[in-house]
């Protein structure tokens, strides 16, 4: 018997949004705080969806931590695996609002918590008992997180727990590119669902300035801005079932390991207040719809309509839409 639906690993930091929509950073005069980080934004959007949601990640003995676990506590996840780790910062991440297109963010993680979590603290997590885990890119990114991760998608792996990996590609928080795709693609015959934007999916497959190497043994140039199917091939070529690619207004695509064709599941048009965590609600909503055993065009029109209510809001996990508010978003407009 699974006792979680899914246990999200990884990021967790205090978000300091701009209340001054519009302004240029530098003018900014206020910030509403919330909470944030890949993991634990879409621990909080499959709790309020409906699944029994649980956190892995690391706090700091410090009130930014006790903010963060007030927040979750609060949403119902569980959060009996979260760590604190003494002498470690919680995380936190500042943002400007400016819209339609910018989005200034500045993320403060040194001596992070987050970062600090270790294969000892992983031991926590019973993965025979959950049906998945989600791991992010970032929690690669350094020690002692990368091996802690690792050994996460080993484990659950191991135990037939399905794993999913959100890409997550913050180049701040990497050396260089290279780096970031050889590191996310030795991990990838432990995944089994791949999400991902059109950018983090080419970073994810990318080599170096030369070549890439695809399925079919041919080699053929690649460059970050080009060569999609390329970055696609290669990374199902390593193992994950699925591909699922975020494309904004557009919606989504879904690639099938063996099948040359996408399936696309149309998105739903909106005025947008702010981008950041839309990705996050996408795959709150994709998840949820997996874990129930629904198709996946349908898990990926959930996740398009959790996005585009977030992206009408003003923060990412402390305004996740709930399944009464997504059904009530979607009629009229196709559904489900």
């Amino acid at each position: 018997m699974k006792k979680y639906d899914i246990v999200c690993i990884g990021r967790s930091s205090i978000d300091l949004y701009s209340n001054d929509i519009g302004e240029p950073f530098e003018k900014i005069r206020s910030f509403a705080a919330y909470v944030g980080g890949c993991p634990t934004n879409i621990s909080v959007g499959t709790r309020r969806l409906g699944l029994n949601s649980a956190i892995m990640t690391g706090v700091g003995d410090d009130p930014v931590g006790a903010f963060i676990l007030h927040f979750l506590n609060n949403e119902k996840v569980d959060t009996s695996f979260v760590v604190t780790k003494k002498g470690k910062r919680s995380s936190a991440v500042i943002l400007g609002i400016e819209p339609p297109d910018k989005f200034p963010l500045v993320f403060y993680r040194d001596n992070c918590a987050d970062i600090a979590i270790t294969i000892d603290d992983m031991q926590k997590v019973p993965f025979e008992r959950c049906k998945a885990i989600l791991i992010s890119g970032t929690g690669f990114s350094k020690e002692p997180s990368r091996s802690a991760t690792l050994f996460a998608a080993e484990q659950a792996n191991a135990t037939n727990s399905k794993v999913v990996l959100d890409i997550d590609y913050r180049p701040d928080q990497w050396p260089d590119l290279q780096t970031f795709g050889t590191t996310i693609r030795s991990l990838l015959p432990y995944v089994d669902i791949v999400i991902g934007t059109s950018e983090e999916v080419k970073a994810a497959a990318h080599v170096g300035a030369g070549e890439v190497q695809v399925a079919d043994s041919q080699v053929s140039n690649y460059r970050l801005e080009a060569d999609q199917d390329a970055a696609v091939e290669l990374i199902l070529s390593k193992g994950p079932e699925v591909l699922v690619l975020k494309s904004g207004t557009e919606g989504s695509y879904i690639y099938q390991n063996g099948n040359s064709e996408s399936e696309h599941a149309p998105g739903f048009p909106v005025d947008v207040q702010n981008v950041l965590g839309a990705g996050d609600a996408f795959a709150s909503g994709f998840l949820y719809g997996y874990v129930q055993g629904w198709e996946w065009y349908r898990c990926a029109r959930l996740g398009n309509a959790c996005g585009a209510i977030v992206v009408t809001r003003h923060g990412c996990a402390n305004f996740m839409p709930t399944m009464e508010e997504v059904e009530g978003f979607t009629a009229g407009k196709g559904g489900l």
